[in-house]
């Protein structure tokens, strides 16, 4: 439950710290002093959307932190616990936004997304505000009060992503068959193409081999006569070859009287040249017996060469890449030829999706069923209750005509109502006026939160367009709320204000340049005093503060 709430600089209030207890908690004061502006402040600490104009004029920033206790909040301690973020039976929820309208949010002091500070909000407090009642003309809140008060939130989740499971399949089967004719054909091409590059039987590294040895072979006699005079000079030739030559050097140094490092290295470097050409001459050697004078050969690797030019313009690719395009091309084909079977299995898989969801759907249906009967009792005895004895509502499902799996199930749900005996029910903008939607409203959020898991629920002004005794029944049915849940109440009712366990007075006082809100918990005489000016306004009178003193349940002082 809500245990503490701070406000520093929000709207008009400067300062608030609020200690909140279990049972009913009311808010009252009068209009324009600020009553929603905690509710507001508490909504930006569950994650609503902040701007700067929530700053305080003049201040640098707005800060709003919200305690829980959660000791007896398993959802909220597992998903706490999910996301690292427990803290004990502790949940401390922070929001700054500052005057620029930057905002951040913090849950135990680790800064988290919105989303998240969302999704936590949603096990700690359920609000009902004054508006609701315009929410209930559309079915869609029908389907969603329903659905929560079926307790079957699992489920409905489950029908929603079985939905998306289905229809991401079926659509990738619409998309595969669509192509199935541009396959074939791609098929057919794909076939003649790698048939064709199959039939040359190319090697891996084929080409720049082929190019080397028709080089080899296109030189074949320049080479040759080259070489061999590279032998002749080097080491062939009767005299003043290179090695000759050589040898006279070192003869020479060897006869000069002359010791000096500068001979020795000159001696070792024309030995090291001997050493090298002496080498090189093997090499070239070595090289010139393997090249050989062969036109047949030279024709045959011509043509082969000629052959895989062709088909490399053919296919628009370098005659180096054919073997590479030969495997992707092969890969394409299979992958190709598997369609049809890959067509089939999805089909299967497509239906088989369909089956979950309707399996899924039927069971929700069955349940909402069940709920609506139970539902539609609840509401319509809490409406004879809140002076509508007449009243019938009916909880109404419809099953969807397009005949296509819907994300929500297998129905529509819309509430009907008749509010005269013998007359029909039907859509409740069509039958229920202002006031009587308001307390339609009223009663099905009162039932709705008997079943909440949520162990705080705050109600703002639902009690608006209500009085006399039908105020008197509102008070006490969220007082009884209070006593398995914490509620907190704004509301401008004496009827409800006096069934509160605690009451909060809101007040605004103007200073020289600044307007303030405070709010402060009432003892037992200043809460006479506060239903007393609800009951007969700004003048107070004994009388007034004789019949609160009755709505409290205080005896007068001797």
């Amino acid at each position: 439950m809500l245990t503490q709430l701070n406000i520093r600089n929000y709207a008009i209030v400067e300062q608030l710290d609020l200690e909140l207890h279990n049972g009913m908690t009311v808010v009252s004061g009068e209009t324009g002093a600020g009553k929603s502006i905690m509710l507001d402040a508490l909504g930006l600490a569950l994650g609503k959307r902040a701007d700067s104009g929530t700053v305080r004029n003049g201040a640098e920033r707005a800060e709003i932190t919200a305690d829980f206790d959660i000791s007896k909040i398993a959802a909220a301690r597992d998903w706490l616990i999910t996301e690292e973020l427990n803290q004990d039976d502790q949940c401390i929820l922070r929001r700054v936004v500052t005057a620029e309208g930057r905002s951040r949010c913090y849950i135990n002091g680790t800064a988290c997304p919105i989303a998240k500070v969302r999704q936590l909000g949603e096990f700690l407090i359920e609000i009902h505000g004054q508006h609701e009642h315009q929410r209930l003309l559309k079915k869609d809140h029908h389907r969603h009060l329903l659905d929560a008060f079926s307790g079957e939130a699992r489920l409905v989740q489950q029908v929603r992503q079985q939905h998306k499971k289905w229809r991401a399949l079926d659509q990738k089967h619409k998309a595969l068959s669509q192509q199935s004719e541009e396959q074939a054909a791609r098929v057919q091409l794909l076939s003649y193409q790698v048939e064709e590059l199959e039939t040359l039987q190319i090697e891996a590294g084929e080409f720049e081999s082929l190019v080397k040895e028709q080089q080899t072979l296109a030189n074949a006699g320049e080479i040759i006569q080259t070489g061999q005079q590279i032998l002749q000079i080097t080491q062939d030739s009767d005299s003043g070859n290179c090695l000759n030559l050589l040898n006279q050097c070192q003869h020479l140094l060897s006869n000069m009287k002359a010791p000096s490092p500068s001979i020795r290295q000159t001696m070792e470097m024309l030995t090291n040249a001997q050493i090298q050409i002496e080498e090189a001459s093997q090499e070239m050697n070595q090289y010139l017996g393997r090249v050989e004078l062969n036109p047949e050969r030279q024709q045959i690797v011509e043509e082969r060469l000629s052959k895989l030019f062709d088909l490399a313009r053919k296919h628009r690719i370098a005659p180096e890449d054919l073997t590479d395009h030969l495997a992707a091309q092969q890969q394409e084909l299979a992958e190709l030829s598997m369609s049809d079977q890959e067509l089939d299995a999805l089909a299967e898989q497509v239906s088989a999706a369909y089956q979950d969801f309707l399996q899924l759907a039927q069971r929700l249906s069955d349940i909402r069923a069940r709920t609506a009967r139970k539902l539609a009792k609840q509401v319509n005895q809490q409406l004879h209750d809140l002076g509508m004895p007449a009243a019938n509502l009916d909880v109404q499902l419809t099953a969807y005509e397009s005949g296509q799996p819907n994300p929500n199930g297998l129905e529509e749900i819309e509430f009907l109502i008749s509010t005269n005996k013998g007359q029909p029910a039907r859509s409740l903008h069509k039958i229920a006026s202002g006031g009587e939607l308001s307390r339609i409203s009223l009663a099905i959020q009162v039932i709705t939160a008997k079943s909440s898991s949520t162990p705080s629920l705050i109600f703002d002004e639902v009690d608006v367009g209500i009085g006399g005794a039908i105020a008197e029944v509102v008070g006490r049915l969220l007082r009884q709320l209070g006593g398995h849940s914490q509620v907190l109440c704004v509301t401008h009712q004496p009827q409800v204000a006096s069934q509160g366990h605690q009451h909060l007075f809101v007040s605004k006082r103007a200073g020289k340049k600044h307007t303030h809100t405070q709010i402060n918990t009432l003892s037992c005489d200043e809460r006479i005093e506060e239903v007393a000016r609800m009951l007969g306004g700004i003048d107070v009178t004994n009388t007034s503060r004789e019949h609160a003193r009755e709505m409290l349940g205080v005896q007068r002082p001797h």
